[in-house]
């Protein structure tokens, strides 16, 4: 895969990229179509949305924010894609005011759930949009990696709260509403008639590294890439790991 084709800040992104990209290949030889319907729920300004267009996919975008939708049609247009990209205005609760259901080959979930007021629903309503079989794309944010964060900046206390509190917040100022461990994403997916095919832990290293030695050290980004994606779908990591991301197949 050409960088051209990768998200931005790659670094954070290439695992969850390089299997959504999978994802979406297998899906083409099961339906025999190279072109899929993708819906992207809050995918903002297109980290992904534009990616998977330039893959040559229709790729439809729901977002809450006017400015991230204006902002995703700018960047469509400079990659040559505004065709493929259509972005509308709503959020996963109101899915269905604004798409159809059962009219999508893959569903992108990322940093949706940990938003939103009622989690399963929004999972349910993912699902729903897919076609038999589709593919689902969940990413949320890991509790593990939060704490360890905490605990290494010297916030012990707050690394500590953040273990007993229900929504793996840290306190008051903490601006995440709420984070997960592997097994209550896997509950979620799993009560929404979807099978899981992996779980990867994402930024198990990449926020917790010095930028500066990263930006000057050569090679250092490559080989720090390579130690993400060796790390990612080794269980042992999941729960250290920033974010955690959840790849599944809709029953049917």
């Amino acid at each position: 895969m050409s960088d051209q084709l990768r998200p931005r800040a790659s670094l954070r992104t290439a695992v969850v990229w390089e299997v959504l990209k999978d994802a979406l290949d297998r899906r083409v030889k099961a339906t025999g179509s190279n072109v899929l319907d993708v819906l992207d729920t809050g995918g903002g300004t297109g980290n992904f949305a534009v990616p998977v267009a330039r893959l040559g996919h229709r790729v439809t975008v729901v977002d809450p924010s006017p400015n991230a939708l204006f902002a995703l049609e700018r960047r469509a247009a400079e990659a040559g894609v505004a065709d493929r990209v259509h972005g509308v205005q709503g959020d996963i609760l109101g899915l269905f005011d604004v798409v159809e259901r059962g009219g999508y080959d893959a569903v992108l979930c990322h940093g949706v759930l940990e938003y939103v007021d009622d989690p399963a629903e929004g999972v349910r309503h993912a699902v729903e949009a897919l076609r038999p079989a589709g593919a689902l794309s969940l990413l949320a944010a890991g509790l593990g990696g939060a704490v360890l964060a905490r605990a290494l900046a010297g916030h012990f206390t707050e690394a500590r709260h953040a273990l007993g509190d229900p929504e793996g917040r840290w306190g008051e100022g903490d601006p995440m509403p709420r984070r997960y461990t592997a097994e209550q994403l896997t509950e979620l997916v799993t009560g929404a008639d979807v099978e899981v095919g992996a779980i990867h832990g994402v930024r198990v290293f990449a926020d917790l590294v010095p930028g500066v030695l990263v930006d000057t050290e050569p090679g250092a980004a490559e080989a720090l890439l390579k130690l993400e994606a060796a790390a990612a779908e080794l269980p042992a990591f999941h729960s250290v790991a920033t974010q955690l991301h959840v790849l599944g197949t809709k029953g049917g």
